[in-house]
């Protein structure tokens, strides 16, 4: 069974797509089956893979209003053991239309305890908002993942986050967890960089991990090839900090 992970944070522009893609793609390179669900209209994980969002047949979408498997829309990337279950245009309505359906709230945890059987590793890559299919990714999770930028307004919004996983917790999904804080975009010479770090770790305590995510040119134009940072510049801080934090992350994994 695989475990199915969301990176939250409705504050847009944290790093969490490219924390999300590039952890992912770094399991799939290590051997694990992996299967990214982008979840956010924007569909930032689907064209970071080099998809167009306006080609896509079938997307996560279809899954959640139309009752499509998992495996009839996922897609293999240019990565082995890499799916992608994309995003489309038709997302931006999924919100109102699964007001309709009954339990909404489980329609993805419904969807992907089917798929789950098949991969090692689901990642959810959540919108930036709170909103219903957020919910949705948090009552499917077994664990969240957060991405902070090491900036000022970087805390602003926590706490609001932190009373959604609490109420996801006590009503819809009492297993869910924080799996681990990842603090990104990172100016060690910033003082700022240094003392939102210092806070952070303060907040989360052991929760934080060690690995911190620099500010990067080449992982920040990676998307722009529709690649991850392991296709385009292995060799680049960002890369060798996402494989630092994709190891360090499996470390803390139960051995089975």
């Amino acid at each position: 069974m695989g475990k199915i992970i969301a990176f939250s944070n409705q504050k847009g522009g944290v790093g969490k797509t490219t924390t999300c893609v590039n952890m992912s793609a770094y399991l799939a390179s290590k051997g694990k089956k992996c299967l990214i669900v982008d979840l956010d209209p924007q569909g930032n994980a689907t064209s970071g893979l080099g998809f167009a969002k306006s080609e896509v047949k079938s997307s996560v979408y279809n899954v959640l209003i139309d009752d499509i498997p998992v495996e009839d829309a996922a897609l293999k990337t240019k990565i082995d053991n890499l799916d992608l279950l994309p995003s489309s245009i038709d997302l931006v309505g999924a919100e109102v239309d699964l007001v309709y359906i009954k339990d909404r709230e489980h329609v993805l945890k419904k969807t992907l305890e089917k798929a789950r059987v098949h991969y090692d590793f689901i990642t959810i890559d959540c919108p930036p908002s709170l909103g219903l299919l957020t919910i949705n990714a948090l009552a499917a999770a077994d664990t969240v993942i957060i991405p902070i930028q090491s900036e000022y307004y970087a805390l602003e919004g926590l706490s609001q986050l932190m009373n959604t996983i609490k109420l996801v917790v006590k009503h819809l999904n009492e297993g869910l967890k924080v799996e681990g804080v990842v603090l990104t975009m990172s100016d060690n010479r910033a003082i700022i960089s240094r003392q939102i770090a210092a806070e952070v770790r303060k907040f989360f305590g052991k929760r934080v991990y060690d690995t911190v995510i620099p500010r990067n040119i080449r992982l920040a134009e990676a998307p722009s090839h529709g690649v991850p940072i392991l296709l385009h510049d292995t060799k680049c801080s960002g890369a060798r900090a996402y494989l630092a934090l994709t190891e360090e992350f499996l470390s803390k994994q139960p051995k089975k």
